[in-house]
């Protein structure tokens, strides 16, 4: 028992030293020294806030990707539950996400252009 617990461990140890020993730090990188461009124009003071667009677009893909996992579900429903009560589960879901589409495209966030 505890040569098991002791070759777990060990691999552990190894597991996380071995990828520290490998990697070459440098405080100086070429990759670390260029901005990172999420959202950002790497041209202007990295001090400026994002852009709105940015995170508008990304909450956009948030709700649908969302949408997309709570979808896959229902589909392995269908043949187990009555259809009157899958409907009414899909109308549902479907309302919530035409309200949150009205919601998006009524404060602007659906025009690209800002």
């Amino acid at each position: 028992m505890y040569m098991y617990m002791f070759m777990i461990f060990l691999i552990s140890l190894l597991c996380n030293l071995f990828p520290t020993l490998l990697s070459m730090k440098s405080l100086m990188n070429r990759e670390k020294s260029t901005p990172f461009e999420c959202g950002f124009d790497p041209k202007n003071s990295m001090r400026l806030p994002f852009s709105l667009q940015f995170f508008f677009i990304a909450l956009i893909f948030l709700i649908f990707d969302i949408e997309i996992t709570m979808l896959i579900p229902l589909i392995y429903l269908m043949k187990k539950i009555n259809l009157l009560i899958y409907f009414t589960m899909m109308w549902i879901f479907l309302l919530i996400l035409l309200m949150g589409l009205y919601y998006e495209w009524k404060i602007g966030s659906l025009n690209w252009l800002f």
